[in-house]
C-alpha cells in the first residue's frame, strides 16, 4: 500500500450526514457532511477510550463520540467534553487525524500522506465523466485477496478468453493470442493500447446483441493511474464503453473495487440493470481466479513468476510500484517486505524477465 496519494474511497451518493466507516489502507476514518454539504474526514478512532466516532452523532457541524460523548471539530480538535467541570482546560492531546478531502467524478477523495499540499500528487483526470453523451452506472463488490492481485487482473489482456469464457471472452477464444504492444508512460501512469482483429460475437449476455457474427475489430486501450486505479476503453466500432475502477485495499487481504462505467450506446436508464448485473457476472469470474492466486501479494522480486510477453503491462506496473516504495512512499508492511527483498532484487529488463 502506497501512501501520498488521493484516495478515492467512497461515492459521492453515500456520504451523508449521518457518520460512515470508510476502512481502507488497514485503517478506519469517519466521514460525514456538514451543515454545508462539505466533507468532513476524521480517523474513526476516539482519542480518549478508542471508540469509533462513526457511532457517533452530529452536532453544530462537530462529531459526538458514542461512548462518553466528547465534541470533535471538523479539523479534530475537541471543543467539550461532558464529564468536565466548566471551566477545565481540554487536554492538547484530546485530538483525532483529521484528512484533506475533494469530490470529483462521482468520488470522495481523501488524501493519505505527509507531503505538503504544494507536493501532492493530483487526483487523475477522469474526462468522459463530464460527457454527456457517455451514460453512467455504478457498481462494486469486494475481493478477499490484496489490491495488487486485483489491479494486475484489470490490466491483463490474456486472461480474458479463458477467465471469461461464459461472458464477453467467449469473443476472443478463436483468436486468443495478444499482438505485441508498447507500454507508454502517462502523468501518474501506464498506459497501452491494443487491437483485437478477430473478435467474434460473444455466445450470451447483453454485447452479444451489439456485435456482427462476423468479425469485429476491437480497439482496448488500458491504462492504471497511481496508487489504485485502472480504466479500461473498449470501442468496437458501433459503440465505445469505458471502465474506470477503484481498488480499494481495505486490509491485506480484502479489496474493494468501485466503479463507473460509461457507455455511449443504449443509454436507456432502464437498461441500466441489464449492464450492471452482466457487470458482476463479470466480476464474479475475475473474484474466483483471483481470490486462488498464491502468494496474494504480488511478489517484490520479479523473477518468483514466469513472464511472457504479454505480460508488459502488469510488469511495468510492477516495476513503477517497487519504484515508489524505494522512495519510502510504503507504508509499514510493504516497506518492511521491500526492504528485506533487496538484496536479491533484480534490475534484468523486460527481455530477460520473458525469457
Amino acid at each position: 500500500m502506497l501512501k501520498n496519494f488521493w484516495y478515492a474511497c467512497e461515492f459521492s451518493s453515500a456520504i451523508t450526514k449521518k457518520p460512515k466507516q470508510i476502512a481502507m489502507l488497514n485503517q478506519k476514518f469517519v466521514l460525514y457532511r456538514n451543515s454545508q454539504g462539505q466533507v468532513v474526514a476524521l480517523k474513526d478512532q476516539c482519542s480518549h477510550r478508542g471508540a469509533a466516532l462513526s457511532m457517533g452523532w452530529l452536532e453544530d457541524n462537530c462529531i459526538r463520540c458514542p461512548y462518553h460523548g466528547w465534541k470533535f471539530q471538523a479539523d479534530g480538535k475537541c471543543v467539550q467534553i461532558p464529564s468536565n467541570e466548566v471551566g477545565i482546560p481540554i487536554p492538547k492531546k484530546a485530538h483525532v487525524n483529521s484528512y484533506p478531502v475533494q469530490e470529483k467524478y462521482g468520488f470522495v477523495w481523501l488524501f493519505y500522506g505527509d507531503l505538503p499540499a504544494a507536493e501532492c500528487p493530483p487526483i487523475p483526470p477522469f474526462p468522459e465523466y463530464e460527457d454527456p453523451k457517455m451514460h453512467p452506472i455504478y457498481v462494486e463488490y469486494g475481493m478477499q485477496t490484496n489490491y495488487t492481485r486485483v489491479i494486475e487482473n484489470a490490466l491483463d489482456p490474456a486472461h480474458l478468453y479463458a477467465v471469461h469464457a461464459n461472458s464477453f471472452g467467449a469473443g476472443f477464444a478463436q483468436d486468443p493470442k495478444v499482438e505485441d504492444y508498447v507500454v507508454k508512460d502517462e502523468d501518474g501512469g501506464i498506459s497501452t493500447k491494443i487491437v483485437y482483429k478477430n473478435y467474434t460475437q460473444p455466445k450470451n449476455g447483453i454485447f452479444k446483441s451489439f456485435f456482427r457474427p462476423k468479425q469485429t475489430q476491437l480497439n482496448a486501450t488500458t491504462t492504471f493511474y497511481l496508487p489504485n486505479i485502472t480504466k479500461i476503453e473498449s470501442d468496437f466500432g458501433r459503440g465505445k464503453i469505458i471502465n474506470y475502477a477503484i481498488h480499494l485495499p481495505v486490509d491485506e487481504n480484502t479489496t474493494i473495487s468501485k466503479r463507473i462505467q460509461l457507455r455511449n450506446f443504449f443509454t436507456y436508464s432502464w437498461a441500466d440493470r441489464l449492464f450492471v448485473k452482466f457487470h458482476h457476472k463479470v466480476g464474479l469470474e475475475d473474484k474466483v481466479v483471483t481470490e486462488s492466486q498464491s502468494p496474494q501479494l504480488i511478489p517484490d522480486n520479479l523473477l518468483t513468476e514466469v513472464h511472457v510477453p504479454a505480460d508488459a503491462l502488469t510488469l511495468a506496473y510492477r516495476q513503477l510500484r517497487q519504484k515508489y516504495l524505494a522512495m519510502g512512499w510504503g507504508l509499514d508492511s510493504e516497506q518492511y517486505k521491500l526492504d528485506n527483498s533487496r538484496h536479491h532484487q533484480s534490475q534484468s529488463s523486460y527481455i530477460s524477465l520473458m525469457n
